[in-house]
């Protein structure tokens, strides 16, 4: 064997594996299955070193389940609709097909080096059209199940992308992508009933024993159950037909601390009056530019109109409040109606305030007083409330005692009842844009919405579209989008609206089952490889994305695409820490920020502390000084003093980003140290659930090692002889390697796992074992290192005579016996200070142990001819002499 030479090997055995078909998955009777799957990426076009670590956890695991007799699945696709294509198209002048495919074509070349076990031949992209018309087909049969439905709805607006927005994809007010700030409209849209199932989606949480907690209390969150109050204020000379006002609360033991009643701009109330009312009319309009997400409305101003209504308090009739159109209440929340508090919540506070309303203290602090009036008392459930209002006399409740104390009194007054209800809305799937999966519905004057022929799918997109004018294309295709009537053939419109790109990846891991079935999915395919049984991907997808995966799996289900057992999709569930990177930035003659590569500049330890220099600068000084290389000890003593003032400021452990220029080409690293060494560093720095920090120092010392691994693999040809030697105790930590590298695996602890085997190479490299041993180990070490470098593991496998292919070899076996420990390790100290350590059999006599323990050369050392005063000898523990 010469030097390691990943550039040689890598190719070498990817192109072995590919031959020998090792990774193609097919339904089996004589093995048990295992689906590993990560969350396909986007096809930007490069892949980044996230990605590497995202996908090779989800390799070890597949290849570690194949060495453990399993049938896996492990596929790769796409996530490839999207505004990102669009704008591409629109800033160069292509088109969103020609720019997608182009990026996949890019990432697969860049991924395949990688060696990742990935069954290339399930691979599909969500733009194909063979994917998206099978997702049309979805939403007919949902359409016909009732699980979709279309209706007028208050959005959000992005009025540069020109699409609605989910309040997911609105960040401080701003649309996700353009960074305009978005605005109310109301729309016709579509939307998928998923609220239907809130109490199921809340309650199956508890069954998924392994999924992170976080991400379960996050679902949980944003699914948002609660027992409140519902109840009206009656309206005083109810104006256009209005005589209540409906609201529902979560803590009707604050009502006796009202101050007004609020309504949403789109309320039917606040639409009536603005039909009479230019003022009112003009306010709402103003109220419609502002974004619709909780965090947008409690940033923005509180602006209210007051209508000149009065409404009568549920608990004293006699008490009127005012009635304001505020632009904080969204229509789709509760029942766009609120009672203000302002005493008792920051956002009603502000408005009281800036309105000059009465703020009125409905709690007794717990601590002292409250100035009530220049802030908010904000309380939890377990603060003593006063109703003095509410029940006779000056009686005083606590938490729930309080709100059913509440809900009890309008329930016995008719004025109201407590109900559950949830925080999760329905769905909205319709996008005004080109770059998605086509709704498949026409719009018929005669018949009104009629579902397009299953035999007419796909609904395909057309290619000739520009992107020139803003707004969505399919709108202005009238070849494409003026069809005939599916039902009674009279001319009629395509729906122009496509899929929120959501939908797109809400099933792709059933499709993945049989991607090219004529159907969303083959049951029999569907049955034998579902559920996903290993699930990998980031915490910003904890709630949307995964959400929308257990409520798609669930219709997929009523509809006959999914067994019953595939309801909830994902069995375990895994999200990763990202791979962060130091950025590295000056100031530009501007005085804003200018972001370095990594490569442009130069690391010195100087002083003791890490420094970063431009590499231009570096290498000029180094030409004038005649300094040869950055290892020259001139270079480090002298660096500091001559680029003082030209430093470059290191931000350590950043999120990698291409607008910070702080990201890692695995290209790069790739062509550098090979796969296996970008594979190794990923997994080994860190916990796999936290970040990573990526560093050419750490790079280049997972490359050394494994260098270091071949070596000693080199030094054990099939020609030399065996030589005795001690091989018990290389056997006995061959054994207690596999036994902890196996639980490390198991249990995604691959950093751990990877800490033994380090372990492990360095017992094999001291080790005194004869030859056989020695093979047997190294063997043994590259089985156990294979799911993390399997280019490196199946070239030394090959050389010490492994019989076919690592990566279809069985795990490795710990013995148990081999397990037991015959002999322990006792530390000796003399005086209370270590003075060292000697093995000695598990049951061997106190006395005994006491002679092996004076006898070392360090405890005579110790007692320089003297005697020691006692010996205490602590069986299995410790050996204490004192003076």
């Amino acid at each position: 064997m010469s030097r390691y030479s990943a550039a040689e090997i890598e190719p070498k055995w990817q192109k072995a594996w590919d031959e020998a078909g090792v990774f193609h998955a097919e339904r089996t009777a004589d093995k048990p299955k295992y689906y590993v799957l990560e969350m396909f990426p986007y096809p930007s076009g490069r892949i980044h070193i996230g990605h590497v670590r995202n996908y090779t956890m989800g390799d070890v695991v597949a290849r570690y389940k194949m060495a453990t007799g399993h049938n896996v699945l492990h596929p790769m696709g796409f996530d490839a609709f999207g505004m990102p294509a669009e704008n591409a198209a629109m800033a160069n002048g292509g088109h969103p097909k020609d720019w997608t495919y182009s990026n996949i074509d890019t990432m697969v070349a860049q991924m395949k080096p990688l060696g990742f076990s990935l069954d290339w031949t399930r691979m599909f992209a969500t733009c194909d059209p063979e994917y998206y018309g099978q997702q049309q087909a979805l939403f007919l049969d949902f359409l016909e199940k009732g699980l979709v439905y279309r209706k007028n709805a208050v959005v959000n607006w992005d009025p540069v992308d020109m699409t609605v927005l989910a309040n997911e994809q609105v960040e401080d007010g701003r649309g996700w992508r353009s960074g305009a700030l978005v605005e109310r409209r109301e729309l016709t849209q579509w939307f998928f009933k998923i609220s239907d199932y809130s109490d199921e989606l809340l309650s199956a949480l508890d069954t998924l024993d392994n999924w992170p907690a976080k991400v379960k209390t996050m679902q949980a969150n944003w699914i948002g159950k609660s027992r409140g109050l519902q109840f009206a204020f009656s309206l005083i000379d109810a104006p256009h037909g209005h005589d209540r006002v409906e609201v529902y609360t979560t803590r009707p033991d604050t009502l006796m601390g009202a101050s007004f009643v609020g309504i949403s701009p789109d309320h039917p109330l606040a639409k009536d009056l603005e039909k009479s009312s230019p003022e009112v009319a003009a306010f709402c309009e103003k109220a419609r530019q502002g974004g619709t997400t909780e965090e947008a409305l409690e940033k923005a101003e509180k602006l209210g109109f007051d209508t000149g209504l009065k409404v009568r308090h549920p608990f004293d009739t006699a008490w009127e409040l005012p009635v304001y159109i505020a632009n904080f209440i969204l229509m789709d929340y509760g029942t766009g109606a609120i009672f203000g508090c302002p005493g008792h919540d920051e956002r009603d506070h502000e408005f009281a305030t800036k309105y000059g309303l009465p703020i009125i203290d409905t709690f007794l602090p717990t601590e002292g007083d409250h100035d009530i009036q220049a802030a908010p008392f904000v309380p939890t459930k377990s603060e003593k409330v006063r109703y003095t209002r509410l029940i006779a006399g000056d009686e005083v409740q606590t938490g729930d005692e309080a709100v059913n104390a509440a809900v009890d009194f309008c329930e016995k007054n008719g004025v109201g009842h407590g109900v559950t209800k949830f925080r999760l809305r329905d769905w909205g799937l319709s996008r005004q844009r080109y770059w998605g999966c086509p709704i498949p519905v026409v719009h018929c004057d005669a018949c009104g919405v009629v579902p397009e022929k299953k035999e007419n799918l796909p609904v395909q997109l057309p290619d000739d579209v520009s992107f020139d004018i803003p707004g969505n294309p399919l709108d202005r295709h009238p070849t494409w989008r003026d069809v005939p009537c599916p039902s009674c053939g009279k001319p009629a419109r395509r729906e122009t609206d496509t899929m929120d790109t959501f939908v797109d990846s809400s099933w792709y891991f059933a499709r993945f089952t049989a991607p090219r079935a004529d159907t969303p999915t083959d049951l029999t395919e569907a049955e034998y490889w579902m559920n996903v049984d290993q699930y990998i991907g980031g915490i910003e997808h904890a709630i949307l994305h995964l959400l929308y995966s257990r409520f798609f799996a669930r219709a997929m289900h009523i509809c006959g695409h999914l067994p019953e057992t595939a309801k909830e999709p994902f069995d375990a569930l895994f999200t990763q820490g990202m791979v962060t990177h130091a950025i590295y930035q000056t100031t530009g003659t501007d005085g804003r920020p200018v972001y370095h590569y990594p490569e442009e500049v130069v690391l010195a330890n100087v002083g003791g502390k890490q420094r970063a220099f431009l590499r231009e600068n570096v290498e000029l000084w180094m030409k004038s000084e005649g300094v040869s290389s950055e290892d020259d000890p001139l270079f480090t003593a002298a660096v500091a003093e001559a680029l003082i003032g030209t430093e470059v400021t290191i931000i350590p452990s950043a999120k990698m980003s291409k607008s910070k220029n702080n990201v890692v080409d695995p290209v790069q690293i790739i062509s550098q140290y090979g796969a296996d060494t970008a594979r190794w560093f990923v997994l080994s720095d860190s916990p796999p659930e936290r970040d990573v920090e990526w560093t050419a120092s750490g790079a280049e010392a997972a490359s050394k090692h494994l260098a270091r691994v071949y070596r000693l693999a080199a030094e054990l040809t099939d020609g030399e002889a065996d030589t005795a030697g001690s091989d018990e105790q290389l056997l006995r930590e061959m054994h207690k390697t596999i036994k902890d590298v196996t639980l490390g695996i198991d249990s995604f602890g691959f950093n751990a796992a990877i800490a033994k085997l380090y372990g492990f190479t360095n017992t094999i490299a001291k080790s005194k074992a004869g030859v056989v041993a020695k093979r047997m180990a190294i063997k043994t070490l590259a089985q156990l290192m294979s799911p993390m470098t399997p280019h490196l593991s199946e070239e030394i496998w090959q050389t010490l005579g492994g019989e076919g292919l690592i990566t279809e070899a069985p795990w490795p076996q710990a013995d148990e016996s081999m397990l037991i420990e015959d002999t322990v390790t006792l530390p000796i100290q003399v005086n209370g200070k270590r003075r060292g350590e000697i093995d000695v059999p598990k049951d061997m006599d106190k006395a005994e142990v006491e002679k092996l323990a004076l006898a070392t050369d360090a405890v005579q050392r110790a007692l320089d001819g003297a005697q020691p005063k006692k010996v205490i000898v602590v069986p299995g523990r410790i050996v204490n002499v004192v003076m």
